[in-house]
C-alpha cells in the first residue's frame, strides 16, 4: 500500500505513547460497567474465571497481533492484515472489504458504548433524564473529535497524561481496598446455583464476553501502525505491556472490590466503584473518584476514535473504499475526513442505543471476521511461505493461534441467537456489497 505525500502519515508515536494509546483504550468505562454483570452471571466470586478467560485470550491473541503489527506496520490494522493474508487480489480483497464494511457499524458502536456508559455513570453525580444522557453522550464524543483534530505527537502527549489518570486512580482503588479485605468473602467461589453443566458453560461463555470487552484494546496501536516508531519492535512491546498492566489491574480490582463489598451488592449497584468508595470512605471521595473514573472513560474514547479513523483511511488509500476517506489534513498530517465521519457516525449511534446490546453486538461483529480469520490466516501464512521474514515470531507457534481460535468460537457459540443471527446477516450483505461493489469498478 502505497502512499503519496499528500497522503502520507507521520512515525510520531514512541514506545511509552504507543503503549499509553492501548492501555487507555483497554481500561474506559468497561470494567466499571461490566463488574457487575459478571458477578451477576456467575453468581459472586466464580466471575474471577472470566477476567481469567479474558487475560488469556487477550495474551494468546496479541501474539497474533503482534506478529501481524510487526510485519505489516500500515494504518488500517486487520484491513492490512486480512488483504496480506489472504492474498490481496483474490480472498484477501473480499475478507479485507467485508471487515470495513463491519467496521462502519462496529466502530461508531464501540465509541457509541463508551459514550453511553459515560453519561450513566456521570449520572451518580448528577441525575439525568434519558434525554439529559443522550445529550451527554453526544457532547463527549463532539469534545473528542476536538481533542484530536490535531499532529499525531501532540495526541502521543495527551495520551500520555490521560494514562497517568488512569493508572493512578486503578492503584488508588486497589489501595484504597488492602485495610479492609475480606480474603474468605473474595475467594468463595462456588457454583451452587448452577443446575446443570450445560447453565455454568453458557454463563462463563456469556460472563467472559464481557470480559473480553473490557480487555479490547491490546490490538489499537496496530490500527496506528504507520505512525508509530521503529513498528517492528515498538508495537510488540506496547501490546504485551499493555496486555500485562491491565490484565493485573482487573485482576486486582475485581478481587479487591469482593473482599470489601457483600458480591450481592455488587451485583445489584449500577456504579460499583463509587459505592466501593463511599463504603470505605465517604460520599464525598465516592464522588471524586467518580469524575475520576469519567475522565478514564473520556480517555478511553479518546484512543477507540484515533485507532478506528485509521481504518476507512487504509481502505480509501487502496481503492477499497470511497476516496474522500484518504485525505489528511494538510498541516496536522493525519486522516480527518475519516476521523469526522467516524466520530458522527458514533455521535449519532450514541443517541439510540442501550449499553448491554451495545456490548454484544460488537463482539458478535467482529469475532468471525476479525478475530478467528486473522488467527487463521496466520496458521495459512506459516503454512504457506515459511521461509517469509518475520521481526516478531509468537512463542510456541502454532499453540496461541490455535487457543485464541479455540477460545473465540467458544466465546460465540454461548451469544444470543438473535445477535449471531444478525452478525451473520451482516457478514452476508458485505459479501453482496463486495460484488457489487467490485462489478461497477470493472475489477471482477
Amino acid at each position: 500500500m502505497s502512499q503519496t505525500n499528500e497522503h502520507k502519515l507521520e512515525r510520531g508515536l514512541s514506545l511509552s505513547q504507543a503503549t499509553a494509546i492501548n492501555m487507555i483504550d483497554m481500561v474506559g468505562i468497561g470494567p466499571f460497567v461490566t463488574i457487575p454483570m459478571i458477578v451477576t452471571m456467575m453468581h459472586g466470586p466464580a466471575s474471577i474465571i472470566a477476567w481469567l478467560v479474558g487475560a488469556l485470550l487477550a495474551f494468546a491473541d496479541g501474539m497474533v497481533w503482534a506478529e501481524l503489527g510487526a510485519k505489516w506496520p500500515e494504518a488500517g490494522g486487520s484491513y492490512v492484515f486480512l488483504q496480506k493474508l489472504f492474498g490481496e487480489r483474490k480472498g484477501g480483497r473480499l475478507m479485507s472489504f467485508v471487515f470495513i464494511w463491519q467496521t462502519t457499524l462496529q466502530a461508531p458502536l464501540v465509541i457509541a458504548s463508551g459514550a453511553i456508559g459515560f453519561a450513566n455513570y456521570f449520572s451518580y453525580l448528577v441525575p439525568l433524564t434519558a434525554v439529559q444522557k443522550r445529550m451527554v453522550s453526544g457532547g463527549l464524543v463532539i469534545l473528542l473529535i476536538g481533542l484530536l483534530y490535531r499532529n499525531i505527537k501532540n495526541v502521543g502527549k495527551i495520551s500520555v497524561v490521560l494514562w497517568v489518570v488512569t493508572a493512578g486512580t486503578i492503584i488508588w482503588l486497589i489501595a484504597s481496598g488492602i485495610p479492609h479485605f475480606n480474603a474468605a468473602q473474595a475467594f468463595n467461589i462456588h457454583f451452587d446455583g448452577f443446575s446443570a453443566s450445560s447453565l455454568l458453560y453458557v454463563a462463563i461463555g456469556q460472563a467472559s464476553l464481557k470480559s473480553v470487552y473490557s480487555y479490547l484494546g491490546y490490538y489499537n496501536v496496530c490500527h496506528l501502525g504507520a505512525e508509530i516508531k521503529n513498528p517492528a519492535r515498538n508495537i510488540p512491546r506496547s501490546i504485551f505491556l499493555s496486555i500485562t498492566g491491565i490484565a493485573i489491574f482487573y485482576l486486582c480490582m475485581q478481587t479487591v472490590i469482593l473482599g470489601v463489598l457483600p458480591w450481592q451488592t455488587v451485583a445489584s449497584s449500577d456504579f460499583v466503584a463509587s459505592i466501593y468508595f463511599s463504603h470505605i470512605y465517604n460520599d464525598t471521595v465516592a464522588k471524586v473518584a467518580t469524575l475520576l473514573i469519567l475522565i478514564i472513560a473520556l480517555s478511553s474514547l479518546f484512543s477507540a476514535i484515533l485507532g478506528y479513523s485509521r481504518i476507512p483511511y487504509a481502505a480509501a488509500l487502496d481503492g477499497n473504499f470511497f476516496s474522500v476517506f484518504a485525505r489528511v489534513h494538510p498541516r496536522y498530517k493525519f486522516p480527518h475526513i475519516s476521523l469526522l465521519a467516524v466520530g458522527g457516525v458514533g455521535f449519532i449511534f450514541s443517541l439510540l442505543f442501550k449499553l448491554g446490546d451495545v456490548i454484544t453486538a460488537i463482539l458478535a461483529m467482529r469475532i468471525l471476521v476479525q478475530f478467528v480469520s486473522q488467527a487463521i490466516g496466520l496458521l495459512y501464512w506459516h503454512y504457506k511461505k515459511p521461509d517469509d521474514e518475520r521481526p516478531y515470531k509468537m512463542p510456541l507457534f502454532p499453540l496461541p493461534a490455535i487457543l485464541s481460535i479455540i477460545i473465540w468460537l467458544f466465546i460465540y457459540s454461548t451469544i444470543k441467537i438473535e445477535f449471531i443471527l444478525s452478525s451473520l446477516g451482516i457478514i452476508a450483505a458485505g459479501v453482496l456489497a463486495y460484488f457489487i461493489f467490485m462489478r461497477k469498478r470493472n475489477v471482477l
